[in-house]
C-alpha cells in the first residue's frame, strides 16, 4: 500500500499559515500565551532535562523555544514551510522539521508531545489517525498535552454559545481574532465536540488525567499513554 490515500496536510494548514506577511504578525494576532503552565504539566509527570519533547504544529515556537530551556531535546514540527523557516531563524539550534500529524517520522521515542490549536485543521477521521500516530511516538507513560478549539456543548446549544463567542471577539483584525474570523473557522475548519474528541483519545491508547475548558470552546488536556 502506498501513502497516496493520506490527507494533503499542506492544503489543510490554513492559508494564513502559508503567507509570510501573516506569519510576521502571527504572534500579535494569536496573543502571547504563557507556555509555563504547559511546561509545568510535563514536569508534574516526571519530564525534565533528560526528556525528549515534540511540539507538533509548532507555529512560531512560543512553546518550543521556552521548552528548549527545560527539556533535553525539543523538536518543533510544522507543515508550513514559512513557519519552519521562521523557527530556524529564531533559534538555529532548535530542531525544526517540516511535517504534519500524518507525515512526521520521529527519530527517537518521545517522552512528551505538545500540540496547540492545530488538530482542528483536519476532519475527525484524520484527528483519530493523528492521535494514534502521536501515541506511537510516545514511550509508555509518555505525556500528551493538547490545547485546541473543542466544543464543550450540545448541538442545540451551539447558536447561543457562538453568539457569546462572537460578542467577545476582537474589533481589530490585526490585534486578535474578529467575529468574522470565528465565523470562518466554524464554517471551514474542523473543531469537534468534546464528547467525540475524548473517545478518540481513549481509542488511541491515552488515559485522560486532567481537562480544563474556557468559554466552552477551548479545551486543555493532559493525557498519559497507557502501557
Amino acid at each position: 500500500m502506498t501513502d497516496s490515500w493520506l490527507l494533503d496536510e499542506l492544503a489543510h494548514a490554513g492559508p494564513e499559515h502559508l503567507d509570510p506577511e501573516f506569519v510576521a504578525g502571527y504572534d500579535r494576532k494569536q496573543g502571547y500565551p504563557d507556555p509555563a503552565p504547559d511546561i509545568a504539566e510535563f514536569q508534574a509527570h516526571g519530564l525534565g532535562p533528560g526528556s525528549a519533547v515534540v511540539d507538533l504544529a509548532a507555529g512560531t515556537g512560543q512553546f518550543a523555544l521556552a521548552a528548549r530551556k527545560v527539556f533535553g531535546h525539543v523538536t518543533a514540527v510544522d507543515v508550513s514551510p514559512v513557519m519552519v523557516e521562521y523557527l530556524r531563524a529564531q533559534d538555529p539550534g532548535l530542531t525544526a522539521v517540516r511535517a504534519g500529524f500524518l507525515s512526521y517520522e520521529p527519530e527517537q521515542v518521545a517522552d512528551g508531545v505538545y500540540t496547540r490549536n492545530a488538530l482542528h485543521q483536519v476532519p475527525d477521521f484524520w484527528k483519530a489517525i493523528a492521535l494514534h500516530r502521536i501515541a506511537g511516538m510516545l514511550r509508555p507513560g509518555g505525556v500528551l498535552r493538547v490545547r485546541d478549539l473543542i466544543y464543550d456543548f450540545t448541538p442545540g446549544e451551539a447558536p447561543a454559545v457562538f453568539q457569546r463567542w462572537f460578542a467577545g471577539a476582537s474589533k481589530d483584525p490585526a490585534a486578535g481574532y474578529t467575529a468574522e474570523d470565528y465565523i470562518e473557522h466554524i464554517r471551514t475548519e474542523h473543531s469537534t465536540f468534546r464528547w467525540l474528541f475524548e473517545p478518540m483519545l481513549e481509542a488511541a491508547g491515552f488515559e485522560i488525567v486532567s481537562v480544563e475548558y474556557t468559554m466552552r470552546a477551548f479545551g486543555a488536556y493532559t493525557c498519559l499513554k497507557r502501557s
